[in-house]
């Protein structure tokens, strides 16, 4: 029996456990990466034991929360190996601990902060200090919805109205100014709407990297995971703009999977579709594409034309029909623009005080109407392609293989290519859902023959003229 005191006794025994738990600690440092030990291991402390239970102690819930899903099944098996009298490892939460931070600031991305950069404070969510606040002016009853856009429109409204995620990510890609930012901030207004309760942050792809190396900078790693890894609903726009960002793609990666393991709602909204984002990681190429992709398409007359109408009633503006028509016809590049140049036309109108007319707006947006003059998008090339073959539109998206259609289809799919901005695998899409290859191949059997044949290069340059000079 021991001379010692009882006191003494459980001193030397908590002593002893604090000896295996550094014992294991260099255990696991050797196992798992560097970033991995010092996020999720360095910060655990040994706190006490009771009946054959060792319990640690971590600054934050969602270090213990991490931990005990990812390393206390083999935390468990080390110090069991070391002393059999352990039986089980229970982690609980001790916020006068410091949370340890060593990674060290990365060279990819620059920052400056300012003199009043701060920390954010754990289970403080806010999101104006770390996202973007939403417009209120931007919901589903404001949206104009047409064939282009009706995918995107009727995805984001059923992701809003759902508790638990429908598709996840939601990914709606488009072009500039075509609606894409309206329909984010729209679901975030739907879903405060609904659930006030719901933790929705919504930002910018660029703002994201922003946090992420400022909080390498200031060593705030935890607390930046723990701000957006507990959220239910995440919203990135424009997330192209971490392509070639290695870190920061790697740490978007990790909260990815987990707000997916979770079943918290991801939408991403970018100006290509997944497959198409160069400098993107495979793996996260692959996580993007894992829900629905929706694309909105470059805007259709009609639904120029019913934009306009909207605005101008918004305006309590009473605007001659044909001058909606001029400006529908004759501005096709984006949505903005479009309302751009009708808030151009009312100011003129409204600061001069002349009544508009269409010889107004021909004079007033001269210079928009002259560089929209070029534009040209892939339903414009197929229908001057078929009047020129004289076939229907039917047949480039059919399945026949005559000549009298295959050669205008690839005739069609290389001005695709050669004249507007669109991906390979977008142009396939609008030949009734071909695959990029075959794209491809259309492309270079039209090239080839128009470096051989003379006939077929100078019906090639009468179409390219034809289509150059209509009037987008």
């Amino acid at each position: 029996t021991s001379c010692l005191p009882a006191d003494s006794q459980d001193e030397k025994a908590q002593n002893s456990l604090q000896e295996e738990w550094n014992i294991i600690k260099d255990k696991l440092k050797k196992e798992i990466t560097q970033a991995a030990f010092t996020n999720w291991v360095s910060p655990l402390v040994f706190s006490r034991s009771e009946l054959h239970i060792a319990y640690l102690s971590a600054p934050t819930r969602f270090i213990r929360d991490w931990v005990a899903t990812h390393y206390i099944s083999r935390i468990r098996h080390l110090w069991h190996d070391v002393n059999k009298k352990i039986q089980d490892i229970k982690i609980d939460i001790s916020h006068d601990l410091k949370t340890i931070q060593e990674i060290p600031a990365i060279a990819e991305d620059s920052f400056t902060p300012s003199s009043s950069s701060l920390a954010v404070e754990e289970d403080d969510f806010n999101p104006a200090k770390i996202g973007i606040q939403v417009d209120t002016k931007m919901s589903f009853s404001n949206f104009i919805v047409g064939k282009s856009n009706e995918l995107a429109f009727a995805a984001a409204q059923r992701v809003a109205e759902s508790l638990t995620p429908t598709f996840n990510p939601l990914f709606l890609y488009g072009g500039v100014g075509l609606g894409k930012t309206h329909l984010m901030h729209a679901i975030a207004n739907k879903i405060k709407e609904t659930n006030p309760k719901r933790k929705v942050l919504y930002l910018s792809a660029e703002k994201f990297m922003y946090q992420f190396v400022r909080a390498l900078r200031y060593k705030t790693i935890v607390s930046f995971k723990e701000q957006f890894r507990t959220v239910d609903v995440l919203m990135i726009d424009d997330v192209q703009f971490i392509s070639g960002k290695d870190s920061t793609q790697e740490e978007f990666f990790h909260t990815f999977n987990a707000l997916v393991d979770q079943k918290h709602q991801i939408i991403i909204s970018a100006d290509k579709s997944p497959s198409d984002l160069e400098g993107m990681e495979d793996r996260l190429k692959s996580r993007l594409g894992w829900g629905l992709v929706a694309d909105i398409h470059p805007t259709t007359f009609e639904l120029r034309l019913s934009i306009l109408e909207a605005k101008a009633s918004e305006q309590n503006m009473v605007i001659d029909p044909e001058i909606l028509s001029l400006l529908a016809q004759k501005i096709t590049s984006n949505i903005r623009e479009l309302e751009g140049a009708l808030n151009r036309l009312i100011a003129y109108s409204t600061l001069v005080g002349r009544v508009l007319t269409v010889n107004m707006a021909m004079e007033v947006l001269s210079d928009l109407f002259r560089s929209n003059a070029s534009t040209i998008n892939i339903e414009d090339i197929q229908k001057k392609i078929c009047d020129f073959y004289s076939i229907k539109v039917a047949d480039l998206h059919s399945g026949k293989r005559a000549r009298q259609v295959a050669r205008p289809r690839q005739i069609a799919m290389y001005f695709s290519k050669t004249l507007t901005t669109s991906s390979l695998p977008n142009i396939g899409r609008k030949f009734g859902g071909r695959d990029h290859s075959t794209v491809l191949h259309a492309v270079k059997t039209v090239e080839n023959l128009k470096n051989t044949n003379i006939q077929f290069a100078e019906e090639l340059r009468m179409i390219q003229q034809k289509l150059q000079n209509a009037s987008c």
